[in-house]
């Protein structure tokens, strides 16, 4: 039985043609189910989303086959889908993930500025919660001296929610665009802040082992978990 999703406002011809995409590749004999994120490597719900509703376009698709989906993202645009997501999540199929950083407005300018307010977060995890959609928490990054004082407000904003941190991971190029932001912003903690990010990743800047990564080591990450 297909299911037929009607969308928020008239799609265009890019959201339909991507959606079209999709529905071929998941109608190969090949294609094996698996979970699909969207949110791992960038926002699925960017400002232009208002416009284009190419992620509504793309969940009606995965909803009318019943792929399994996890949604991480910093907007409250996500609730404008909650008519998708309620479906989905009643096949158990979905669990939306909300980044809540800092609950400082000036500070959340700062770590992402085309993201939506602090409160509007929250509001977002509790519609979608009242709803019956899976909703959690990711408190991260959490950023040694700047951010990670807010920790414990965030989850104890979030607690019905759920909640998961991921300390502060400086990749490859990550890391030379991190030191720039702090030293544009925090030049006089710069240094401090880094000695600190490396104090929890055994002298280095990052450290990929696989047990450790996501979590850091030390005592300034045994105080933050």
């Amino acid at each position: 039985m297909r299911i037929l999703l009607c969308p928020a406002q008239p799609c265009v011809s890019r959201p339909v043609a991507e959606a079209g995409l999709l529905r071929a590749e998941l109608f190969k004999p090949g294609y094996k189910p698996s979970l699909i994120v969207g949110g791992a490597n960038t926002g699925p719900y960017q400002p232009v989303e208002r416009k284009l509703p190419l992620t509504r376009a793309v969940l009606e698709v995965l909803a009318e086959y019943k792929v399994p989906v996890g949604i991480i993202t910093k907007s409250a645009l996500v609730t404008r889908d909650i008519d998708i997501l309620r479906f989905m999540a009643a096949h158990g199929l979905v669990q939306v993930s909300i980044s809540v950083t800092p609950l400082d407005n000036a500070l959340a300018l700062r770590m992402a500025p085309r993201a939506s307010a602090p409160a509007s977060r929250l509001q977002a995890m509790k519609t979608l919660a009242q709803a019956g959609i899976p909703v959690a928490v990711f408190a991260l990054p959490m950023i040694p001296a700047i951010n990670d004082v807010e920790l414990e407000k965030i989850l104890q904003a979030s607690a019905n929610a759920g909640a998961r941190y991921v300390l502060l991971r400086l990749p490859l190029e990550v890391r030379d665009l991190f030191v720039q932001w702090l030293q544009q912003h925090y030049p006089l903690r710069a240094t401090d802040v880094m000695h600190r990010v490396q104090a929890t990743r055994g002298g280095k800047d990052y450290d990929p082992d696989f047990a450790t990564r996501m979590k850091g080591s030390g005592i300034c990450a045994q105080l933050l978990a």
